[in-house]
C-alpha cells in the first residue's frame, strides 16, 4: 500500500472452494491474490486471508458457524475493520455474517462496485455505476432496516412499538429505488442515442472503429497512449480506466481510424456491471476491429484471455475481426516462448517495441480500397469539393484551369469522382 494514501479499511479476505460450485464461482490462491489487489485499488489494506475447503456452502453463513467464529477471532487479533468474500453472497448471508462478525461484510461484487464508484469521472460512467449500485442494493434493503426483524407480526403479541413503520419505509425505499433505476435507464438510453449519432457520422465518413479490449491492468491505456499520444493516466492498478476514451489515429497514408479504449474485464465481473456498462461496451458490437490486449507476463494470462473471450461473446461481438496483442513482452522471463500466428502481435506498449508491426496489421485488416488520388474538377462541378470535404480526407486544393484536389477517398467516394481522377 502506498504510504502517502490513507488506508480506508483493514480487511480480512475469505474464500470458499467447494465441488458443488462452478469453477468460476470458487475461490483459490490466484483469485484471492486478485481480490487483495482490488482491496488495494479501493484504498484498503489486506491484513489476513482465510481460504476454506468445504463440501457444500452453508445456506445461512456460507462458510459454517465454526469457521465464522474462527474468522471473528482472527479479525479481533489483527484489528480488521471489514471482511470481504471472494465468492458471491446472498443478501441474507451478507446480513447474517455482518451481525455475527460485528464488522462490515462485503463480497467481491460489492467491492468492485465501490471501486467503480470511486473511479467513474464522466457523466455516463457515473450513471452506469449508479445503476449497478441500485440493482445491487435492492435485494439487500431488508438488512438495512434491522428493526424489521423484531416486528410483531399479525398476532399482536410482539413488543410494544414493534409494529413500527419499518415495512412502510422498506416499501417506500423499494419504490424510490425502482423509480431511480427507471430514470437512470432513460438517461443511459439518451447516452446510447448520442453514441448512435456519433457512429452514424463516423460511418458516413467511412472512418473505421478499432476497440481495445482486455483484462484489467493488461496495458490498454498504455497502448492507446503509445498509438495516439492521448495522455491518459496509465497506472499499475486494477480498473484504472472506467470511462471510454476515443481518439483519432492515422495508421497510414490512406487510413485513419477511431481507437476506443474500454473498461477492463475481470473474472467474476458483477452481472449488474455487465448490464450497466453495455452503453460503453456496445461500442464493441459496432467496431470494425478488436485489439484484444493480453498481459503475456502474467502467469494467468490464458485464464484472463478466456474471461475476456466469454464477455465478448456475451456482448455479441464474437464474430468481429480481431488481433490478439500480447503486451509486456519485455517483461517475459528469459527463454519464454511468445505465442505467434497470423492474427497475433507481440508488443511492449511501454517501450514501443512491436507497435509499428501492429499498425501494419491494422492497416492490412482494415484495407477497404481506400486510395489517395489527385482530381481535376471543372468549376461547374464545384459541388463535388463540398462532398469531398464531408466524405473524404482532403489534403490539398489548388485553383487553376480546374480545381485540383489531393484527397484520400474510400470506395464509395471514388465511385462518384472517378471521371476526374488524374491519370
Amino acid at each position: 500500500m502506498r504510504e502517502t494514501e490513507e488506508i480506508r479499511d483493514k480487511v480480512v479476505l475469505v474464500g470458499l472452494n467447494s465441488p458443488v460450485l462452478k469453477k468460476e464461482e470458487n475461490a483459490d490462491e490466484d483469485t484471492m491474490e486478485e481480490l487483495s489487489a482490488l482491496v488495494e485499488t479501493a484504498g484498503g489494506e489486506t491484513v489476513g486471508i482465510v481460504l476454506q475447503n468445504r463440501a457444500t456452502p452453508d445456506p445461512r453463513t456460507f462458510i459454517g458457524e465454526g469457521k465464522v467464529a474462527e474468522v471473528q477471532l482472527y479479525c479481533e487479533n489483527v484489528g480488521a475493520t471489514m471482511v470481504i468474500f471472494d465468492n458471491d453472497l446472498s443478501p441474507s448471508q451478507q446480513r447474517v455474517l455482518t451481525q455475527l462478525l460485528g464488522i462490515q461484510v462485503l463480497d467481491r461484487c460489492g467491492l468492485i462496485l465501490d471501486i467503480f464508484a470511486q473511479r467513474a469521472k464522466t457523466k455516463e460512467g457515473r450513471l452506469q455505476v449508479e445503476l449497478a449500485q441500485y440493482k445491487y442494493l435492492l435485494p439487500r434493503l431488508t438488512g438495512m432496516w434491522t428493526h424489521l426483524e423484531r416486528q410483531g407480526g399479525t398476532s399482536g403479541k410482539g413488543a410494544i412499538g414493534s409494529k413500527g413503520p419499518g415495512e412502510t419505509q422498506l416499501e417506500t425505499d423499494r419504490r424510490l429505488i425502482h423509480k431511480k433505476i427507471d430514470k437512470l435507464r432513460d438517461d443511459l438510453e439518451d447516452v446510447r442515442r448520442v453514441r448512435g449519432t456519433q457512429r452514424q457520422q463516423r460511418r458516413k465518413n467511412e472512418i473505421p472503429v478499432v476497440a481495445i479490449v482486455g483484462y484489467t491492468n493488461a496495458g490498454k491505456s498504455t497502448l492507446l497512449n503509445k498509438l495516439t499520444g492521448a495522455g491518459i493516466p496509465a497506472n499499475n492498478r486494477l480498473f484504472d480506466t472506467l470511462d471510454t476514451t476515443s481518439r483519432l489515429l492515422t495508421v497510414s497514408d490512406t487510413l485513419d481510424v477511431v481507437v476506443s479504449d474500454t473498461v477492463g474485464f475481470i473474472r467474476k465481473l458483477p452481472h449488474q456491471l455487465v448490464e450497466a456498462f453495455k452503453a460503453t461496451l456496445e461500442e464493441l458490437e459496432y467496431a470494425d476491429l478488436l485489439l484484444h490486449v493480453i498481459d503475456v507476463s502474467n502467469p494467468e494470462w490464458q485464464i484472463q484471455a478466456q474471461v475476456v473471450e466469454n464477455l465478448i461473446l456475451e456482448l455479441g461481438a464474437g464474430e468481429l475481426p480481431r488481433i490478439d496483442v500480447f503486451n509486456k513482452s519485455d517483461c517475459l522471463p528469459a527463454g519464454e516462448i511468445m505465442p505467434h500466428g497470423e492474427d497475433i502481435c507481440a508488443i511492449s506498449a511501454r517501450t514501443g517495441e512491436g507497435v509499428d508491426k501492429l499498425l501494419e496489421m491494422i492497416d492490412k485488416r482494415l484495407d477497404k480500397g481506400t486510395r489517395r488520388v489527385v482530381l481535376h474538377i471543372p468549376y461547374d462541378k464545384g459541388g463535388l469539393l463540398d462532398m469531398l470535404y464531408r466524405e473524404a480526407k482532403v489534403e490539398n486544393v489548388e485553383y487553376g484551369g480546374t480545381i485540383d484536389v489531393t484527397a484520400v477517398c474510400g470506395p464509395r467516394t471514388l465511385g462518384q469522382v472517378t471521371p476526374f481522377i488524374a491519370e
